[in-house]
């Protein structure tokens, strides 16, 4: 997968934020600068969290702003509901972007699942428990502990480890 533009996740959501611009061009000018920019904003934040967090290094970076994207998918079901209850839309058509939500947001969970489960993984042994990590997905976390076990004599050999 070269682009984020290939992951279906993103190709769904981005289907909903153009009909979301669609939707908002019937709304009150009084709107304009209240529940229609709410809704512009959130629905360009999903697309642009699940590509900004695809262009990521680290599998833990895209997971961070997938689940941005979840919270700005859940914003946008919230500001739909508004404007049903402010009769801005109808019942049929917060029904129809209800089910539109709920296919992104079931694809972005998947994702999301996805990108949890492709990360380091790491045991527990029953009899002392402590974990094992694979050594080539060591986080700074781990370096930072592992670093106050060495003695001084083994910082240069701990100093080489970070550089590589």
């Amino acid at each position: 997968m070269n682009s984020f533009e290939d992951l279906e996740t993103w190709q769904k959501c981005r289907q909903l934020r153009k009909d979301i611009s669609i939707l908002v061009k019937q709304f009150p000018v009084e709107e304009k600068y209240r529940l229609t920019d709410q809704l512009i904003g959130c629905s360009r934040s999903v697309t642009a969290n699940i590509a900004e967090g695809h262009g990521r290094f680290h599998y833990q970076d895209n997971l961070k702003f997938c689940r941005n994207a979840r919270g700005s998918l859940n914003e946008i079901l919230d500001h739909l509901i508004c404007a049903c209850d402010e009769s801005l839309i109808s019942n049929d058509q917060l029904t129809e972007l209800r089910n539109k939500y709920n296919e992104c947001h079931r694809l972005l969970n998947g994702y999301i699942t996805f990108l949890t489960n492709k990360g380091p993984k790491s045991s527990t042994n029953t009899t002392n428990t402590t974990n094992t990590t694979n050594t080539t997905n060591t986080t700074s976390e781990t370096l930072n502990t592992d670093f106050y076990f060495f003695n001084n004599n083994y910082h240069l050999l701990l100093l080489g480890l970070l550089c590589t």
